[in-house]
């Protein structure tokens, strides 16, 4: 089972910086595009860290594991990094089925745009974390994401945005690591349905409100 994330903090700059934390009560098995923990494998936390919009450190995975050692994180864990303030985080259920949500659109772009978009906004990162209390097969956790990007795609879209995400958007999907193996996660399985539906409600509803970056908190 995965924990509600804890919200804490760490010194950077000279100022408080929020994170989120999950931990699960035992090992599950995750799928990730994470700068940190990415792939499938066996994960046993979660974290969000809230950066700069002027962060260009080239080493992200290097900085999130910092962290973690840092909160005494132990075993292999996902990390996820993002531009708002991850106090924002939205939390949807639906069947069993949780997930949460923290939502920057500072940059909307369709993936398949004919030119890269010049980056003139504030970096946006809509970062997905999602929790389904059976165990998916690989294909069925690769599915997953696949399920989750495509609903996160149609609340952009709701929101009427011409977009289908932002550059660095991530997803992570953990389940248990024991019982029966579902062996799928598209939208109209017996898991993806109930992920496609809470996952379009959290972003939609992260999305509505003006998410204001971290650093333009600082500033205010």
């Amino acid at each position: 089972m995965l924990s509600d994330p804890t919200l804490t903090s760490r010194a950077e700059d000279g100022r408080d910086v929020p994170l989120l934390v999950w931990r699960a009560d035992g090992p599950l098995r995750a799928v990730s595009s994470g700068p940190l923990g990415g792939g499938i494998g066996v994960r046993h936390w979660v974290l969000n860290a809230t950066v700069p919009m002027s962060y260009g450190r080239d080493d992200p995975a290097v900085h999130l594991a910092a962290l973690a050692a840092d909160l005494a994180l132990d075993g292999a864990g996902v990390g996820l990094l993002t531009g708002v303030d991850v106090t924002e985080v939205v939390a949807r259920t639906d069947t069993g089925v949780r997930v949460w949500a923290t939502v920057g659109l500072g940059t909307p772009v369709p993936a398949a745009a004919p030119a890269p978009a010049a980056l003139t906004q504030p970096v946006g990162t809509v970062n997905i974390v999602v929790y389904v209390p059976a165990r998916l097969a690989d294909a069925a956790l690769v599915n997953a994401v696949a399920t989750a990007t495509e609903a996160k795609t149609q609340a952009i879209m709701e929101l009427g945005l011409a977009a289908t995400g932002t550059p660095t958007d991530a997803v992570t999907v953990l389940c248990p690591v024991d019982g029966p193996e579902a062996a799928y996660g598209g939208p109209r399985s017996t898991w993806g349905a109930p992920l496609a539906r809470a996952v379009h409600a959290a972003v939609l509803a992260g999305g509505a409100g003006p998410v204001v970056p971290w650093s333009d908190r600082l500033s205010g």
